[in-house]
């Protein structure tokens, strides 16, 4: 009885090896099809990764970016619902969620599921900077500013980092230090960072001279 129930059991479990692997190659082929736009033929592959494996997640989360690609949110988050669900240290499909929370203007959820994300990955730099841009739409100018810091601290020549938090600290009444963040903006290459200078700053010292 043992000599028969071995055979049948490494039988059962190379089958599962095997469907887990195919489940991976659908969801790869469907991620190479979603990059060259052929979104018919991306779901479809995906669909098949998910007959073969319903708990394999990242099949979840590129048919999620799928759905979002054609504004639909409500599809996208249900597939990122159910990434994370059957994988809860899935850093992407929060950070993909909370940019379709902030879509929807849910920019406390929004910075929940950035939140989420650092804390799988604390270098997460794309998270950092939708979630300091979901507190600036709060007007949370601080905790705003503080993400672009964190960003710059991890890599200090994001350009991107630098114009926001220019434009937050000048928000935030820090107008002199904003318009330095301006100017490391521009001299990184971004030459919109001259524009935001001139609409932002200069008009400000110009103001204050005609006070005087």
């Amino acid at each position: 009885m043992k000599r028969f129930i071995l055979p049948v059991f490494c039988i059962l479990f190379s089958l599962s090896a095997i469907a887990q692997q195919t489940a991976k190659d659908f969801t790869q082929k469907g991620r190479e099809l979603y990059e060259k736009r052929e979104f018919m033929e991306a779901l479809l592959n995906l669909n098949k990764a998910l007959d073969i494996d319903a708990n394999y997640a990242q099949a979840y989360y590129v048919r999620g970016n799928i759905k979002d690609s054609f504004d639909d949110r409500h599809g996208a988050m249900k597939d990122y619902n159910l990434a994370i669900e059957k994988n809860p240290k899935f850093a992407d499909a929060f950070f993909s969620r909370g940019n379709v929370k902030m879509k929807l203007q849910d920019y406390y959820g929004a910075i929940s599921d950035y939140t989420s994300a650092i804390s799988v990955n604390e270098n997460y730099i794309e998270a950092y900077f939708n979630r300091g841009k979901a507190k600036q739409f709060l007007q949370a100018y601080e905790d705003a500013i503080n993400d672009c810091s964190k960003i710059i601290q991890l890599h200090p020549k994001n350009i991107d980092a630098y114009f926001m938090r220019g434009i937050l600290r000048i928000d935030f009444g820090d107008t002199k230090n904003g318009c330095l963040d301006l100017s490391k903006a521009g001299e990184l290459g971004d030459l919109k960072a001259y524009e935001m200078i001139k609409e932002k700053c200069n008009q400000r010292t110009q103001h204050a001279e005609e006070g005087n």
